[in-house]
């Protein structure tokens, strides 16, 4: 199969700085694909050479088949994209604002009102198609911004930290709708700094850090490759957890000292809380878990923030 989206050596330069360093990517028609990075990783560069809006500097990148350079026009007709801050027009109904940007794209004023009726009922604000912008809540502005981006009945649907700002029942509610659209065949590449919505949307994401990728695959393949099956996490009644940290050598296969809290990487979280009591340890706390993306994440990228 053809990729959707064909990258090879893609990299990107601002003066001296160079925001995307590289990278290789492919993604298959059907697949929901994630970029996840801390802040400066490069997604949001790598992600606005793929929607067309930002020339890259070196490499090859193809979107559909299709060079951004010479067919910028083309591509972006059979895009959808829902970028990071909601930029829907306050004056217009929550209709006006599908059907107007419709006529965009040179559709029939007649197949828009059908297409606003048809995406207005998919992410649930029918009631509200006469409604203005402005009062709406934020998770209903975020469902009427994907359905403006499906208007056109896209390819490729790029969605840049699509639950960013949104409260818990809002968030799942846009899950719902992607994961809906998913099923549907559709093509969507998202960012995220939620490791959960990755889990949750993404057949393959690739982590990225310093503008190159780091690692690449299912999410569960990557908690495989780079994680142990659990975690430890021990609290001890002491404000310098690391003085615990030898006491612990051979217990773990990696041991990791946060300021409130120990973690340990194991394969049996049974079997280590064991060892810890056999060695006259006694945690404040202690919670066996499962691990999870958000450990491969931090494992890759490190904790220190960067801004």
């Amino acid at each position: 199969m053809t990729a959707l989206i064909h990258a090879r050596g893609l990299i990107k330069r601002f003066g001296d700085f160079t925001a995307v360093d590289g990278i290789d990517v492919d993604v298959q028609a059907g697949e929901a694909f994630g970029f996840l990075g801390p802040n400066g990783a490069g997604k949001s560069s790598t992600m606005r050479m793929i929607g067309c809006v930002s020339p890259p500097t070196d490499g090859v990148l193809r979107i559909l088949g299709m060079d951004p350079l010479r067919d910028g026009p083309a591509i972006r007709a059979r895009l959808g994209v829902c970028p990071q801050l909601d930029n829907l027009d306050v004056e217009l109904t929550v209709r006006e604002n599908l059907t107007t940007y419709a006529r965009f794209f040179g559709i029939s004023r007649a197949t828009a009102r059908r297409r606003a009726d048809e995406l207005l009922e998919f992410v649930q604000l029918t009631e509200r198609a006469g409604s203005k912008v402005e009062p709406l809540s934020g998770g209903m502005k975020r469902r009427l911004t994907i359905a403006r981006a499906l208007v056109n009945e896209p390819d490729l649907v790029l969605l840049d930290e699509p639950t960013t700002g949104l409260d818990p029942q809002a968030r799942h509610l846009v899950w719902e709708r992607l994961f809906r659209l998913k099923q549907q065949g559709v093509t969507l590449v998202l960012t995220t700094h939620y490791m959960d919505e990755a889990e949750q949307l993404c057949d393959r994401l690739v982590v990225m850090d310093g503008g190159r990728i780091v690692a690449e695959g299912s999410p569960r393949s990557l908690i495989e490759q780079h994680s142990t099956r659990e975690v430890v996490e021990l609290r001890f009644a002491t404000e310098d957890q690391g003085a615990y940290a030898e006491k612990l050598a051979g217990v773990a296969e990696r041991v990791e000292v946060l300021p409130d809290r120990v973690l340990l990487y194991v394969a049996d979280g049974d079997d280590a809380l064991a060892q810890v009591q056999r060695r006259s340890l006694s945690p404040a706390s202690a919670l066996v878990r499962r691990a999870g993306l958000e450990d491969v994440f931090l494992h890759l990228t490190g904790r220190t923030l960067v801004d």
